[in-house]
């Protein structure tokens, strides 16, 4: 019966529930930080996770489909990666040590599983551009995770209309709505040119309203 039990506890430690990136926003408690949203995929728990500047430019990037114009470093990790046919299959956020979440990468080379240790927003960065799912092991997420009512969800559906984009991070100055197409897309180049995705973001988003008038 005490193996039975055993069995069970270790089941529901190792056991892996998938999250789905929900949004990246501007940090409360570090400047120049943001914070990765991650939400369950079959629940309502949500997992905020602080990462940097550069890290979260990253994964916006990715998400966006916004190409740079060199190779970002995760950019360049994949490049390597999909040359040598290394595969990535999945993240796994695998341990939370005061306040740090530890992460792994599940990669496949050459028929055979290799789990690499990595920075958290490193793997949600390589996640997005392999399209490869994201797992948490359960009882972390019992600790860390945040339990959203039914309440909430609908406040954050209605605050986060389809015409807005949980991606874009803000950008100060410049009134880009009496710009015109073509000028637009000139600074969108040159954005892109100078690796200024904050920018480059924002003005495609004008764009596209200007498209859709």
């Amino acid at each position: 019966m005490y193996s039975i039990l055993l069995g069970f506890m270790y089941l529901y430690i190792v056991k892996k529930v998938e999250l789905e990136i929900i949004n990246i926003t501007q940090g409360f408690t570090q400047h120049h930080s943001y914070a990765v949203v991650l939400g369950e995929v079959k629940g309502k728990r949500r997992l905020p996770i602080v990462i940097g500047t550069a890290e979260a430019q990253s994964i916006a990037s990715a998400i966006e489909n916004m190409t740079p114009a060199r190779p970002l470093t995760h950019d360049l990790m994949k490049n390597v990666m999909d040359t040598f046919h290394v595969f990535l299959s999945e993240i796994v956020i695998y341990n939370l040590m005061e306040g740090v979440f530890y992460s792994k990468l599940i990669c496949i080379f050459n028929g055979e599983e290799h789990e690499i240790d990595s920075r958290t927003s490193d793997a949600i960065a390589m996640a997005v551009r392999f399209g490869c799912p994201i797992y948490i092991y359960s009882s972390i997420l019992e600790n860390a995770g945040i339990l959203l009512v039914e309440e909430e969800l609908e406040e954050q559906d209605e605050f986060n209309e389809p015409t807005e984009n949980p991606f874009v991070f803000p950008v100060s100055g410049g009134d880009y709505g009496n710009m015109t197409l073509a000028e637009l897309e000139e600074m969108l180049n040159d954005a892109l040119a100078n690796e200024d995705y904050e920018k480059a973001a924002t003005i495609r988003d004008e764009i596209k309203k200007k498209q859709e008038e």
